[in-house]
C-alpha cells in the first residue's frame, strides 16, 4: 500500500465491514501495519446514514453492538424502516422476529441491508454473513431489500466520487468473486481477484463473473498495477 501511495495513485478501501465503526476498523488495520486513515475507507453504515437522512427514515437497527455509534445522529424513535447489518451474535430468533414485526406492520416495508454477502472468513473458519438474514426477511415480508455496500453500484460510485476518478480509471482488488469483482465490473471498473481470503478454486469457473486478472496475493496485485504505469 505504501508503494501505491508513493506512486501517486489514489486509494480507497471499500469494505462491507459492519461489525465495527470505521475508527475501530482502521485501528485494527493500523495494528496490522497498514498505513490507512478513516478518510480512505468507504463503508456501508455512513452511506446508509446519508440515505436515511435524505429520505427522512427512522431505522429499527438489527446490527452489531459495535456498529451502533455510527447511527448516533439518526432519529430511531417510532421506526419506519429496518436497517440490517452483520449482527453476528445478535442474529437471534427474537431479534430477527422483532425486525420482521416492524417490517410486516408497514404498508410499504423498507428494508435497508448493509451488504448482501453470503459468508465471510475469519481465523476460526467461514461465517454466515448478512445476506442470509436479509433474504429471510425479504421472503417473510415479500419485500426487496435496498443494498448499501458491495456489490451495489451506488456504493462503488461513491468511492469513485470521493477519489474524483472515473470507473475506467479505477481497478478493484478483492477476494469475493461476486461482491468485489462482479460489483466493480458492473460499475465499469476493472477487477482483480486475489487467491487469498474467501477465494475458492471453484470461483475460477463462475458462470457470470470473469475477473480481468488473477493474482496470488495483494503484493502481486500491486506489482501488476504498478507495471501498467
Amino acid at each position: 500500500l505504501n508503494r501505491i501511495k508513493a506512486s501517486g495513485l489514489k486509494l480507497r478501501f471499500c469494505t462491507n465491514e459492519t461489525q465495527a465503526t470505521r475508527e475501530k476498523f482502521v485501528k485494527k488495520l493500523q495494528g496490522l501495519g497498514f498505513d490507512i486513515s478513516v478518510e480512505e475507507v468507504t463503508a456501508p453504515a455512513p452511506a446508509a446514514c446519508r440515505i436515511l437522512k435524505e429520505r427522512g427514515l427512522r431505522p429499527h437497527l438489527l446490527v452489531h453492538d459495535d456498529l451502533v455509534p455510527e447511527f448516533a445522529e439518526i432519529d430511531k424513535a417510532n421506526p419506519n424502516c429496518v436497517v440490517i447489518g452483520d449482527a453476528a451474535e445478535n442474529f437471534t430468533y427474537a431479534n430477527l422476529n422483532e425486525a420482521f414485526r416492524v417490517l410486516i406492520g408497514m404498508e410499504k416495508p423498507v428494508l435497508i441491508s448493509l451488504g448482501r454477502g453470503r459468508y465471510y472468513k475469519e481465523t476460526d473458519g467461514l461465517k454466515l454473513d448478512v445476506g442470509a438474514y436479509m433474504k429471510a426477511l425479504e421472503y417473510a415480508c415479500d419485500v426487496q431489500a435496498e443494498v448499501v455496500g458491495k456489490p451495489a453500484k451506488m456504493f462503488f460510485e461513491s468511492a469513485l466520487a470521493e477519489m474524483g476518478v472515473t470507473p475506467e480509471e479505477a481497478i478493484m482488488i478483492g477476494d469475493d468473486i461476486v461482491n468485489d469483482v462482479g460489483g466493480a465490473q458492473q460499475c465499469g471498473m476493472r477487477a482483480v481477484q486475489v487467491r487469498t481470503g474467501k477465494y475458492r478454486p471453484c470461483d475460477e469457473n463462475h458462470p457470470f463473473v470473469k475477473p480481468d486478472a488473477y493474482v496470488n496475493n495483494l503484493a502481486e496485485a500491486v506489482d501488476v498495477i504498478l507495471q501498467q504505469l
